[in-house]
C-alpha cells in the first residue's frame, strides 16, 4: 500500500487521538469534545485501547459510534500484549464487524504495567511488527504504529528503537505517529535516523497540549519524554491563573508545530486528552479554519 506524502505546501495535516471514557460523566465530555472538534478537517482519528483488552468493549463502542454517527475517518487502537493470537484475532473480527478499517497496531504495556518486565504471550504476537503483519495478512486496511524520538523506555538504545519500526513499516505499516515530545532537535535527529536506514513512512510528530503539567510530568517520567526547564519557566506563577496558563499552553504547542513546519513536518498528531478548548485554540493560532466558518462563508 502506497504512503502520502509527507510533504504538503498547501497545509498542515491533522488528526486527533481520544481515549474511551469510563464514566457517564466521562461519556458526556468525550462526546462534547468530539463534536467540538468535528469543525476541524482533520484527516483521522483515533480511540485508544487498553492493554490486554482492559478498555475493549468502551474502546469498541466509542469506535462504532464515531464511525456511524461523525465525520470522522476513525482508527481503533490495538494491542497485543497478554493475548494469545486467537484472542487477538477474535477482537479484530470485532472491530471490522463495527465498520473498522484503520488501525494504531501497539504491542501494549506489560501488565504490570510500564517499567515492569514484558514477556510476550505463549501463543501470541510477539511485538507490533508480528502484529502490523497479522493485520496486513487480513486485508488492506491503513496502519499506523508507533515511535519514539526519545526512545521506548524498554529500548537498549535508539538503534533498537529504529530497528523495530524498520520491521514494522517492512511488514506494512502506512504510517508511525510518536510518543509527545518537546524537543524538537531530538525529533529532527531521530527523523534523519529513520531516513538514513531506509524506512520511507511519514512519522507523524505527536503534539501534547499541555493541559496540566504536573499530571503531564508524570505522563512524560513513565514514558522517557523529556521535559525541558524552559516549560517550567513558561508555565512560573501561573497556579492560580487558570486562562493565562491556557493562552501559555496553546502558545507553547502552537510555536511548536510551527518550528516543526520550518523543518518541513506538515502532519501532526493531537493528543486531545479529551477536550477540545485548548486543541482548538492551538489550531486557532496556526491560521486552520473551521470547517462551518468555511461553509458558512461559501453559503455568504
Amino acid at each position: 500500500m502506497s504512503s502520502r506524502s509527507e510533504s504538503h505546501s498547501d497545509g498542515i495535516r491533522i488528526s486527533f487521538e481520544f481515549f474511551p471514557p469510563k464514566s457517564e460523566e466521562a461519556e458526556q465530555q468525550l462526546w462534547n469534545t468530539v463534536e467540538e472538534l468535528s469543525d476541524w478537517d482533520a484527516e483521522f482519528v483515533s480511540v485508544t485501547y487498553g492493554a490486554g483488552g482492559s478498555t475493549k468493549a468502551p474502546t469498541l463502542s466509542a469506535v462504532r459510534k464515531m464511525i456511524h454517527e461523525t465525520p470522522f475517518t476513525t482508527a481503533s487502537h490495538l494491542t497485543c500484549v497478554g493475548a494469545t493470537r486467537e484472542d487477538t484475532h477474535r477482537v479484530i473480527d470485532e472491530f471490522l464487524a463495527a465498520g473498522v478499517r484503520r488501525f494504531v497496531a501497539l504491542r501494549g504495556d506489560p501488565p504490570g504495567g510500564v517499567g515492569s518486565a514484558y514477556q510476550p504471550h505463549p501463543g501470541g504476537y510477539a511485538n507490533a511488527a508480528e502484529l502490523v503483519q497479522a493485520l496486513r495478512e487480513r486485508g488492506d486496511f491503513d496502519i499506523s504504529v508507533s515511535a519514539y524520538p526519545e526512545k521506548h523506555p524498554e529500548s537498549r538504545d535508539t538503534a533498537a528503537d529504529i530497528d523495530m519500526l524498520k520491521r514494522k513499516a517492512e511488514n506494512g505499516a502506512d504510517r508511525a505517529l510518536t510518543q509527545f515530545f518537546f524537543d524538537n532537535d531530538a525529533f529532527e535527529r531521530y527523523h534523519d535516523r529513520v531516513r538514513a536506514a531506509g524506512i520511507k513512512i511519514p512519522v507523524v510528530p505527536g503534539i501534547m497540549p499541555i493541559q496540566n503539567l504536573t499530571q503531564l510530568k508524570r505522563f512524560a517520567g513513565a514514558c522517557g519524554t523529556n521535559i525541558p526547564s524552559w516549560l517550567d519557566e513558561r508555565f512560573d506563577g501561573l497556579d492560580e491563573d487558570v486562562e493565562e496558563r491556557a493562552k501559555v499552553a496553546a502558545d507553547v504547542a502552537a510555536e511548536q508545530i510551527q518550528d516543526l513546519m520550518r523543518r518541513g513536518i506538515h502532519e501532526f498528531h493531537l493528543y486531545t486528552m479529551n477536550r477540545s478548548a485548548l486543541v482548538s485554540a492551538v489550531l486557532e493560532r496556526l491560521g486552520l479554519e473551521r470547517k462551518v466558518n468555511a461553509r458558512a462563508g461559501a453559503a455568504a
